[in-house]
């Protein structure tokens, strides 16, 4: 059995003037080696389904399992030391810091494991280099271009070698021939211990995962499973 991921009945809700249902008893199982795109139009729950895979956020309702292991939504440090190890992610808005360099953005986020710079530093660089950025390094964000941006931050989410990535619209700040560029990168990083997901609205990217999930009326439905 090679889930990484499995929901059972998850469901997240909001209380302001009446109850708004985003996710309604969602039971999914997501698998080792397989790349998922979930789309759905805006406010379809894509962004919270990934807030939720990352820890970031709890559930209303329902459980999640990471590597056959309940997850406990109440401590807090398990699931920072459950993320910085195991989930690498992306956002669409690459989220760097704008006061440090291409390098630092990278190798802060392995620091996270452990305190060890060296190692950190050295791993950064490996993996910039990977990107094809090692001449950027020493650059500032607001020096890089959109695309340049977005594989370091590529490069941060993957410094951790996490099991699972897990992507947020990556490529809908940029143009169309560089977010071309950009999902290549994401599917060379496919391998059999590994899980991706993407949020995207673009058809084409869409189409290229292993299942394409749509989201509809707070719930999953399988558009294909290709037998990748």
């Amino acid at each position: 059995m090679n889930n990484i991921i499995t929901l059972d009945k998850i469901s997240k809700f909001f209380l302001t003037n009446k109850k708004i249902t985003v996710l309604n008893k969602i039971s999914y199982n997501f698998k080792k080696g397989k790349i998922y795109s979930l789309v759905g139009p805006s406010g379809s729950g894509k962004s919270t389904l990934l807030n939720l895979l990352s820890l970031i956020d709890k559930p209303s309702k329902g459980s999640i399992k990471i590597a056959n292991k309940n997850v406990n939504f109440s401590d807090s440090v398990s699931n920072d030391i459950t993320r910085a190890n195991k989930i690498g992610i992306i956002y669409q808005q690459n989220n760097l810091l704008p006061d440090f360099t291409a390098l630092e953005n990278v190798y802060l986020a392995r620091l996270s494991i452990d305190n060890n710079k060296n190692k950190a530093v050295d791993d950064a660089n490996k993996i910039i280099n990977k990107m094809g950025l090692g001449k950027r390094v020493d650059h500032y964000p607001s020096e890089l271009s959109g695309g340049e941006m977005q594989r370091i931050a590529i490069a941060r989410a993957l410094i951790n070698e996490p099991e699972i990535i897990l992507a947020d619209e990556p490529t809908g700040s940029l143009d169309q021939s560089t977010a071309k560029e950009v999902f290549k990168i994401l599917y060379k990083l496919k391998n059999l211990n590994r899980l991706i997901i993407y949020a995207t609205h673009n058809r084409f990217f869409a189409n290229m995962a292993d299942c394409k999930l749509e989201i509809i009326d707070g719930n999953i439905k399988s558009i294909n499973v290709k037998n990748k």
